[in-house]
Protein backbone atom coordinates (compact mmCIF):
# COMPACT_ATOMS: atom_id res chain seq x y z
CA UNK A 1 0.00 0.00 0.00
CA UNK A 2 1.18 3.51 -0.74
CA UNK A 3 2.83 5.24 2.17
CA UNK A 4 0.84 8.34 2.90
CA UNK A 5 2.74 11.61 3.19
CA UNK A 6 3.05 12.83 6.74
CA UNK A 7 2.04 16.42 6.06
CA UNK A 8 -1.10 16.06 8.09
CA UNK A 9 0.72 14.60 11.08
CA UNK A 10 1.87 17.97 12.33
CA UNK A 11 0.28 19.26 15.53
CA UNK A 12 -3.05 20.95 14.89
CA UNK A 13 -1.74 24.17 16.40
CA UNK A 14 1.14 24.40 13.94
CA UNK A 15 -1.19 23.82 10.98
CA UNK A 16 -3.55 26.51 12.23
CA UNK A 17 -0.61 28.86 12.70
CA UNK A 18 0.56 28.26 9.15
CA UNK A 19 -2.92 29.00 7.82
CA UNK A 20 -3.03 32.37 9.58
CA UNK A 21 0.52 33.12 8.48
CA UNK A 22 -0.61 32.60 4.88
CA UNK A 23 -3.59 34.87 5.46
CA UNK A 24 -1.22 37.49 6.90
CA UNK A 25 1.15 37.06 3.95
CA UNK A 26 -1.76 37.60 1.56
CA UNK A 27 -2.90 40.78 3.31
CA UNK A 28 0.63 42.17 3.66
CA UNK A 29 1.41 41.38 0.02
CA UNK A 30 -1.76 43.13 -1.09
CA UNK A 31 -0.89 46.19 1.02
CA UNK A 32 2.69 46.28 -0.22
CA UNK A 33 1.57 46.08 -3.82
CA UNK A 34 -0.87 48.98 -3.36
CA UNK A 35 1.15 51.36 -1.18
CA UNK A 36 4.76 50.33 -1.79
CA UNK A 37 4.75 49.26 -5.45
CA UNK A 38 8.44 49.96 -5.93
CA UNK A 39 9.41 47.69 -3.06
CA UNK A 40 6.80 45.08 -3.98
CA UNK A 41 8.11 44.82 -7.53
CA UNK A 42 11.48 43.72 -6.10
CA UNK A 43 9.92 40.94 -4.00
CA UNK A 44 9.75 38.50 -6.90
CA UNK A 45 12.67 36.59 -5.43
CA UNK A 46 10.30 35.25 -2.76
CA UNK A 47 8.08 33.43 -5.22
CA UNK A 48 11.17 32.37 -7.22
CA UNK A 49 12.58 30.71 -4.11
CA UNK A 50 9.31 29.02 -3.17
CA UNK A 51 8.70 27.57 -6.65
CA UNK A 52 12.28 26.38 -7.02
CA UNK A 53 12.13 24.56 -3.69
CA UNK A 54 8.91 22.83 -4.73
CA UNK A 55 10.42 21.75 -8.07
CA UNK A 56 13.49 20.44 -6.24
CA UNK A 57 11.52 18.05 -4.03
CA UNK A 58 8.40 17.18 -5.95
CA UNK A 59 9.95 15.07 -8.71
CA UNK A 60 11.29 12.32 -6.43
CA UNK A 61 8.17 12.52 -4.27
CA UNK A 62 5.85 12.14 -7.26
CA UNK A 63 7.89 9.18 -8.48
CA UNK A 64 7.63 7.39 -5.13
CA UNK A 65 3.90 8.04 -4.72
CA UNK A 66 2.98 6.86 -8.23
CA UNK A 67 5.20 3.78 -8.03
CA UNK A 68 3.95 2.74 -4.60
CA UNK A 69 0.37 3.36 -5.67
CA UNK A 70 0.77 0.92 -8.55
CA UNK A 71 2.46 -1.65 -6.32
CA UNK A 72 -0.30 -1.32 -3.74
CA UNK A 73 -2.96 -1.67 -6.43
CA UNK A 74 -1.77 -5.23 -7.04
CA UNK A 75 -4.68 -6.28 -4.83
CA UNK A 76 -7.01 -5.24 -7.65
CA UNK A 77 -6.08 -8.43 -9.46
CA UNK A 78 -7.25 -10.55 -6.52
CA UNK A 79 -10.70 -8.97 -6.40
CA UNK A 80 -11.21 -9.14 -10.18
CA UNK A 81 -14.58 -7.67 -11.06
CA UNK A 82 -14.59 -5.19 -8.16
CA UNK A 83 -11.19 -3.84 -9.21
CA UNK A 84 -12.29 -3.29 -12.80
CA UNK A 85 -15.52 -1.63 -11.74
CA UNK A 86 -13.64 0.60 -9.31
CA UNK A 87 -11.24 1.82 -11.99
CA UNK A 88 -14.13 2.40 -14.40
CA UNK A 89 -15.93 4.48 -11.78
CA UNK A 90 -12.82 6.49 -10.90
CA UNK A 91 -11.93 7.27 -14.49
CA UNK A 92 -15.52 7.96 -15.48
CA UNK A 93 -16.16 10.37 -12.61
CA UNK A 94 -12.86 12.28 -12.88
CA UNK A 95 -13.18 12.60 -16.68
CA UNK A 96 -16.79 13.76 -16.45
CA UNK A 97 -16.12 16.47 -13.88
CA UNK A 98 -13.07 17.67 -15.82
CA UNK A 99 -15.03 17.98 -19.06
CA UNK A 100 -17.84 19.84 -17.28
CA UNK A 101 -15.36 22.20 -15.59
CA UNK A 102 -13.68 23.04 -18.91
CA UNK A 103 -17.07 23.74 -20.48
CA UNK A 104 -18.10 25.95 -17.56
CA UNK A 105 -14.83 27.89 -17.68
CA UNK A 106 -15.16 28.46 -21.44
CA UNK A 107 -18.69 29.73 -20.86
CA UNK A 108 -18.04 31.93 -17.80
CA UNK A 109 -14.59 33.22 -18.94
CA UNK A 110 -13.09 33.84 -15.46
CA UNK A 111 -9.69 34.90 -16.87
CA UNK A 112 -10.96 37.41 -19.43
CA UNK A 113 -9.72 40.95 -18.87
CA UNK A 114 -6.46 40.23 -17.02
CA UNK A 115 -4.12 40.62 -20.04
CA UNK A 116 -1.20 38.90 -18.30
CA UNK A 117 2.17 39.39 -19.97
CA UNK A 118 4.98 37.33 -18.39
CA UNK A 119 8.04 39.28 -17.34
CA UNK A 120 11.60 37.92 -17.25
CA UNK A 121 11.12 37.38 -13.51
CA UNK A 122 8.01 35.28 -14.17
CA UNK A 123 9.90 33.19 -16.71
CA UNK A 124 12.69 32.70 -14.19
CA UNK A 125 10.21 31.62 -11.50
CA UNK A 126 8.76 28.94 -13.75
CA UNK A 127 12.04 27.77 -15.27
CA UNK A 128 11.74 24.44 -13.48
CA UNK A 129 8.80 23.58 -15.68
CA UNK A 130 10.04 24.77 -19.07
CA UNK A 131 11.50 21.40 -19.97
CA UNK A 132 7.96 20.09 -20.36
CA UNK A 133 7.08 22.90 -22.75
CA UNK A 134 10.20 22.53 -24.87
CA UNK A 135 9.42 18.87 -25.47
CA UNK A 136 5.88 19.65 -26.64
CA UNK A 137 6.34 22.65 -28.94
CA UNK A 138 6.86 20.52 -32.02
CA UNK A 139 5.69 17.25 -33.46
CA UNK A 140 1.96 17.32 -32.71
CA UNK A 141 0.51 14.10 -31.31
CA UNK A 142 3.59 12.10 -32.32
CA UNK A 143 5.90 14.57 -30.64
CA UNK A 144 3.73 14.52 -27.56
CA UNK A 145 3.96 10.73 -27.29
CA UNK A 146 7.73 10.72 -27.86
CA UNK A 147 8.19 13.49 -25.30
CA UNK A 148 6.73 11.23 -22.61
CA UNK A 149 9.76 8.92 -22.77
CA UNK A 150 12.91 10.35 -21.13
CA UNK A 151 16.28 9.82 -22.76
CA UNK A 152 17.35 8.68 -19.32
CA UNK A 153 15.62 8.68 -15.92
CA UNK A 154 18.30 10.98 -14.55
CA UNK A 155 17.60 13.52 -17.30
CA UNK A 156 13.88 13.55 -16.45
CA UNK A 157 14.63 14.35 -12.80
CA UNK A 158 17.37 16.84 -13.67
CA UNK A 159 15.03 18.77 -15.99
CA UNK A 160 12.09 18.55 -13.59
CA UNK A 161 10.02 17.11 -16.46
CA UNK A 162 6.92 15.91 -14.62
CA UNK A 163 5.42 14.08 -17.58
CA UNK A 164 8.56 12.02 -18.11
CA UNK A 165 8.87 11.34 -14.38
CA UNK A 166 5.26 10.18 -14.41
CA UNK A 167 5.84 7.85 -17.37
CA UNK A 168 8.96 6.36 -15.79
CA UNK A 169 7.16 5.92 -12.46
CA UNK A 170 4.29 4.05 -14.12
CA UNK A 171 6.66 1.73 -15.99
CA UNK A 172 8.80 1.24 -12.88
CA UNK A 173 5.74 0.49 -10.73
CA UNK A 174 4.30 -2.01 -13.21
CA UNK A 175 7.61 -3.88 -13.42
CA UNK A 176 8.14 -3.76 -9.64
CA UNK A 177 4.66 -5.15 -9.13
CA UNK A 178 5.39 -7.92 -11.62
CA UNK A 179 8.48 -9.29 -9.88
CA UNK A 180 6.58 -10.01 -6.67
CA UNK A 181 8.46 -10.64 -3.43
CA UNK A 182 11.84 -10.08 -5.09
CA UNK A 183 10.96 -6.39 -5.24
CA UNK A 184 10.10 -6.11 -1.54
CA UNK A 185 13.43 -4.43 -0.58
CA UNK A 186 12.93 -1.84 -3.32
CA UNK A 187 9.37 -1.22 -2.14
CA UNK A 188 10.58 -0.64 1.43
CA UNK A 189 13.26 1.73 0.14
CA UNK A 190 10.67 3.68 -1.84
CA UNK A 191 8.39 3.89 1.20
CA UNK A 192 11.22 5.33 3.28
CA UNK A 193 12.18 7.70 0.45
CA UNK A 194 8.56 8.82 0.13
CA UNK A 195 8.45 9.63 3.83
CA UNK A 196 11.75 11.50 3.53
CA UNK A 197 10.59 13.72 0.67
CA UNK A 198 7.18 14.18 2.28
CA UNK A 199 8.94 15.56 5.32
CA UNK A 200 11.05 17.76 3.07
CA UNK A 201 7.89 19.06 1.38
CA UNK A 202 6.41 19.78 4.81
CA UNK A 203 9.42 21.95 5.61
CA UNK A 204 9.22 23.69 2.24
CA UNK A 205 5.52 24.40 2.61
CA UNK A 206 6.40 26.22 5.82
CA UNK A 207 7.74 28.94 3.50
CA UNK A 208 4.34 29.27 1.81
CA UNK A 209 3.58 32.58 3.59
CA UNK A 210 6.74 34.06 2.06
CA UNK A 211 5.86 32.76 -1.39
CA UNK A 212 2.27 33.99 -1.12
CA UNK A 213 3.49 37.42 0.03
CA UNK A 214 5.86 37.69 -2.93
CA UNK A 215 3.25 36.54 -5.44
CA UNK A 216 0.53 38.82 -4.09
CA UNK A 217 2.84 41.83 -3.80
CA UNK A 218 4.28 41.58 -7.32
CA UNK A 219 0.91 40.76 -8.91
CA UNK A 220 -0.78 43.73 -7.22
CA UNK A 221 2.10 46.09 -8.01
CA UNK A 222 2.12 45.13 -11.69
CA UNK A 223 -1.58 44.63 -12.44
CA UNK A 224 -3.46 46.45 -9.67
CA UNK A 225 -6.62 45.45 -7.86
CA UNK A 226 -8.23 44.33 -11.11
CA UNK A 227 -6.08 41.20 -11.27
CA UNK A 228 -6.69 40.49 -7.59
CA UNK A 229 -10.44 40.76 -8.15
CA UNK A 230 -10.14 38.24 -10.99
CA UNK A 231 -8.18 35.87 -8.75
CA UNK A 232 -10.77 36.22 -5.99
CA UNK A 233 -13.46 35.54 -8.57
CA UNK A 234 -11.61 32.42 -9.69
CA UNK A 235 -11.43 31.14 -6.10
CA UNK A 236 -15.15 31.86 -5.57
CA UNK A 237 -16.03 30.14 -8.85
CA UNK A 238 -14.00 27.08 -7.93
CA UNK A 239 -15.54 26.85 -4.45
CA UNK A 240 -19.00 27.13 -5.98
CA UNK A 241 -18.13 24.36 -8.45
CA UNK A 242 -16.99 22.08 -5.60
CA UNK A 243 -20.19 22.80 -3.67
CA UNK A 244 -22.31 21.96 -6.73
CA UNK A 245 -20.29 18.82 -7.38
CA UNK A 246 -20.85 17.63 -3.81
CA UNK A 247 -24.54 18.55 -3.78
CA UNK A 248 -25.56 17.39 -7.25
CA UNK A 249 -22.94 14.89 -8.39
CA UNK A 250 -22.10 13.08 -5.16
CA UNK A 251 -25.53 13.69 -3.65
CA UNK A 252 -27.15 12.16 -6.73
CA UNK A 253 -24.92 9.08 -6.49
CA UNK A 254 -25.88 8.61 -2.84
CA UNK A 255 -29.60 8.92 -3.61
CA UNK A 256 -29.28 6.28 -6.32
CA UNK A 257 -27.73 4.02 -3.68
CA UNK A 258 -30.60 4.68 -1.27
CA UNK A 259 -28.50 6.80 1.12
CA UNK A 260 -29.51 10.22 2.42
CA UNK A 261 -26.92 12.83 1.28
CA UNK A 262 -27.65 15.12 4.25
CA UNK A 263 -27.28 12.35 6.83
CA UNK A 264 -24.15 11.14 5.06
CA UNK A 265 -22.63 14.63 5.17
CA UNK A 266 -23.44 14.90 8.88
CA UNK A 267 -21.88 11.48 9.48
CA UNK A 268 -18.53 12.65 8.07
CA UNK A 269 -18.69 16.27 9.25
CA UNK A 270 -15.73 15.90 11.62
CA UNK A 271 -13.47 14.50 8.91
CA UNK A 272 -14.51 17.23 6.47
CA UNK A 273 -13.77 19.98 9.00
CA UNK A 274 -10.35 18.54 9.82
CA UNK A 275 -9.54 18.28 6.12
CA UNK A 276 -10.68 21.86 5.48
CA UNK A 277 -8.48 23.26 8.24
CA UNK A 278 -5.40 21.23 7.28
CA UNK A 279 -5.92 21.03 3.47
CA UNK A 280 -4.93 17.35 3.75
CA UNK A 281 -7.01 14.24 4.45
CA UNK A 282 -4.26 11.81 5.51
CA UNK A 283 -5.04 12.03 9.21
CA UNK A 284 -8.71 11.11 8.72
CA UNK A 285 -8.12 8.03 6.55
CA UNK A 286 -8.49 5.50 9.41
CA UNK A 287 -11.61 7.24 10.68
CA UNK A 288 -13.20 7.34 7.20
CA UNK A 289 -12.59 3.63 6.67
CA UNK A 290 -13.96 2.75 10.10
CA UNK A 291 -17.10 4.83 9.63
CA UNK A 292 -17.80 3.37 6.19
CA UNK A 293 -17.46 -0.18 7.48
CA UNK A 294 -19.60 0.63 10.51
CA UNK A 295 -22.41 1.97 8.33
CA UNK A 296 -22.66 -1.26 6.36
CA UNK A 297 -20.12 -1.08 3.52
CA UNK A 298 -18.37 -4.43 3.11
CA UNK A 299 -14.84 -4.55 4.55
CA UNK A 300 -13.37 -5.79 1.25
CA UNK A 301 -14.87 -2.82 -0.61
CA UNK A 302 -13.64 -0.32 1.98
CA UNK A 303 -10.14 -1.83 2.05
CA UNK A 304 -9.79 -1.62 -1.73
CA UNK A 305 -11.70 1.47 -2.81
CA UNK A 306 -10.66 3.99 -0.15
CA UNK A 307 -6.84 3.63 -0.43
CA UNK A 308 -7.03 3.39 -4.22
CA UNK A 309 -9.29 6.43 -4.34
CA UNK A 310 -6.75 8.54 -2.47
CA UNK A 311 -4.47 8.22 -5.51
CA UNK A 312 -6.85 7.64 -8.42
CA UNK A 313 -10.12 9.40 -7.54
CA UNK A 314 -9.21 13.08 -7.18
CA UNK A 315 -12.41 14.66 -8.45
CA UNK A 316 -11.82 18.13 -7.01
CA UNK A 317 -8.29 18.26 -8.46
CA UNK A 318 -9.72 17.35 -11.87
CA UNK A 319 -12.18 20.23 -11.60
CA UNK A 320 -9.33 22.56 -10.63
CA UNK A 321 -7.19 21.53 -13.59
CA UNK A 322 -10.06 22.10 -16.01
CA UNK A 323 -10.80 25.56 -14.60
CA UNK A 324 -7.17 26.59 -14.19
CA UNK A 325 -5.94 25.77 -17.69
CA UNK A 326 -8.82 27.65 -19.31
CA UNK A 327 -8.38 30.54 -16.84
CA UNK A 328 -4.69 30.92 -17.69
CA UNK A 329 -5.40 30.62 -21.41
CA UNK A 330 -7.90 33.48 -21.15
CA UNK A 331 -5.60 35.54 -18.90
CA UNK A 332 -2.77 35.28 -21.43
CA UNK A 333 -4.98 35.71 -24.50
CA UNK A 334 -4.21 32.19 -25.74
CA UNK A 335 -6.91 30.66 -27.97
CA UNK A 336 -7.50 26.95 -27.38
CA UNK A 337 -8.38 24.61 -30.23
CA UNK A 338 -10.53 21.53 -29.73
CA UNK A 339 -7.46 19.33 -30.20
CA UNK A 340 -5.52 21.23 -27.54
CA UNK A 341 -8.41 20.82 -25.09
CA UNK A 342 -8.60 17.08 -25.79
CA UNK A 343 -4.83 16.68 -25.29
CA UNK A 344 -5.02 18.76 -22.11
CA UNK A 345 -7.81 16.58 -20.71
CA UNK A 346 -5.90 13.40 -21.55
CA UNK A 347 -2.74 14.76 -19.94
CA UNK A 348 -4.57 15.93 -16.82
CA UNK A 349 -6.14 12.51 -16.37
CA UNK A 350 -2.62 11.11 -15.95
CA UNK A 351 -0.87 13.97 -14.16
CA UNK A 352 -3.57 14.13 -11.48
CA UNK A 353 -2.94 10.54 -10.38
CA UNK A 354 -0.96 10.24 -7.18
CA UNK A 355 -1.27 13.93 -6.29
CA UNK A 356 -3.12 13.30 -3.06
CA UNK A 357 -1.96 14.79 0.20
CA UNK A 358 1.12 16.63 -1.03
CA UNK A 359 1.24 20.36 -0.15
CA UNK A 360 1.78 22.57 -3.17
CA UNK A 361 1.13 19.68 -5.58
CA UNK A 362 -1.78 21.52 -7.21
CA UNK A 363 0.57 24.04 -8.81
CA UNK A 364 3.03 21.35 -9.87
CA UNK A 365 0.34 19.15 -11.43
CA UNK A 366 -1.08 22.23 -13.17
CA UNK A 367 2.37 22.98 -14.60
CA UNK A 368 2.66 19.42 -15.91
CA UNK A 369 -0.80 19.72 -17.46
CA UNK A 370 0.12 23.03 -19.11
CA UNK A 371 2.86 21.14 -20.91
CA UNK A 372 0.11 19.72 -23.13
CA UNK A 373 -0.83 23.26 -24.24
CA UNK A 374 2.58 24.83 -24.96
CA UNK A 375 1.00 27.99 -26.37
CA UNK A 376 0.06 29.01 -22.81
CA UNK A 377 3.12 30.67 -21.21
CA UNK A 378 4.23 28.34 -18.38
CA UNK A 379 5.20 31.42 -16.35
CA UNK A 380 1.50 32.28 -16.05
CA UNK A 381 1.20 29.83 -13.15
CA UNK A 382 2.54 32.59 -10.88
CA UNK A 383 -0.94 34.12 -11.09
CA UNK A 384 -2.43 31.20 -9.18
CA UNK A 385 0.37 30.67 -6.66
CA UNK A 386 -0.94 33.56 -4.55
CA UNK A 387 -4.31 31.88 -4.04
CA UNK A 388 -3.36 28.20 -4.26
CA UNK A 389 -3.54 27.66 -0.51
CA UNK A 390 -7.15 28.88 -0.40
CA UNK A 391 -8.04 26.84 -3.47
CA UNK A 392 -6.43 23.89 -1.70
CA UNK A 393 -9.04 24.03 1.06
CA UNK A 394 -11.94 23.40 -1.35
CA UNK A 395 -9.81 20.95 -3.34
CA UNK A 396 -9.03 18.79 -0.28
CA UNK A 397 -12.65 18.79 0.91
CA UNK A 398 -13.95 17.85 -2.54
CA UNK A 399 -11.43 15.03 -2.93
CA UNK A 400 -12.29 13.62 0.49
CA UNK A 401 -16.04 13.81 -0.20
CA UNK A 402 -15.56 11.92 -3.47
CA UNK A 403 -13.58 9.21 -1.70
CA UNK A 404 -16.22 8.84 1.02
CA UNK A 405 -18.95 8.37 -1.58
CA UNK A 406 -17.04 6.03 -3.95
CA UNK A 407 -17.04 3.00 -1.58
CA UNK A 408 -20.80 3.39 -1.06
CA UNK A 409 -21.38 3.42 -4.82
CA UNK A 410 -19.15 0.39 -5.38
CA UNK A 411 -20.72 -1.53 -2.51
CA UNK A 412 -24.21 -0.85 -3.89
CA UNK A 413 -23.03 -1.87 -7.37
CA UNK A 414 -21.66 -5.14 -6.00
CA UNK A 415 -24.64 -5.81 -3.72
CA UNK A 416 -22.42 -5.45 -0.64
CA UNK A 417 -24.13 -2.45 0.98
CA UNK A 418 -26.33 -3.07 4.01
CA UNK A 419 -28.88 -0.33 3.38
CA UNK A 420 -30.84 -0.93 6.57
CA UNK A 421 -27.73 -0.65 8.69
CA UNK A 422 -26.58 2.41 6.73
CA UNK A 423 -29.92 4.15 7.30
CA UNK A 424 -29.86 3.32 11.01
CA UNK A 425 -26.26 4.48 11.49
CA UNK A 426 -26.76 7.70 9.54
CA UNK A 427 -29.88 8.50 11.57
CA UNK A 428 -27.87 7.99 14.74
CA UNK A 429 -29.71 4.85 15.80
CA UNK A 430 -26.57 2.72 15.96
CA UNK A 431 -23.89 3.32 18.54
CA UNK A 432 -20.37 4.05 17.23
CA UNK A 433 -18.06 2.31 19.69
CA UNK A 434 -16.37 0.60 16.73
CA UNK A 435 -15.50 3.95 15.21
CA UNK A 436 -14.07 5.37 18.39
CA UNK A 437 -12.09 2.18 19.02
CA UNK A 438 -10.63 2.34 15.50
CA UNK A 439 -9.17 5.72 16.26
Amino acid sequence: MTTLPDTASQPAGSRSTLFWQIVAGTVLGLGAGLWLPGLAARMHWAIDLFLRLIVMAVGPLLFCIITLGIVGAGSLRTVGRLGVKTLIYFEGMTTLVMVVSVGAALLLRPGAGIAFMPSPDDLHAAEGYTANVRHLHQGGATGFLLSLVPRSPIAAFADGNMLQILFFAILFGVCLNGIGTAGAPITRLLEATSQLFSRMMTIIIGLAPLGVFGAMATTTARYGLGAIAHLAGFVALYCAAIALFMAIGLGGCLRLCGVSPWHFLRHFREELVITATTTASDSVLPSVMAKLEHMGVARQVVGLVVPAGYSFNLDALSIYLGFAVVFLAQATGTPLSTWQIVVMLATASFTSKGAHGVPGMGIVILAATLAAVPAIPPASIVLLVAVDWFIGIARAVGNLAGNCVAPVVMAAWEGQLDRRRAAAVLRGEQRAETIRAAR
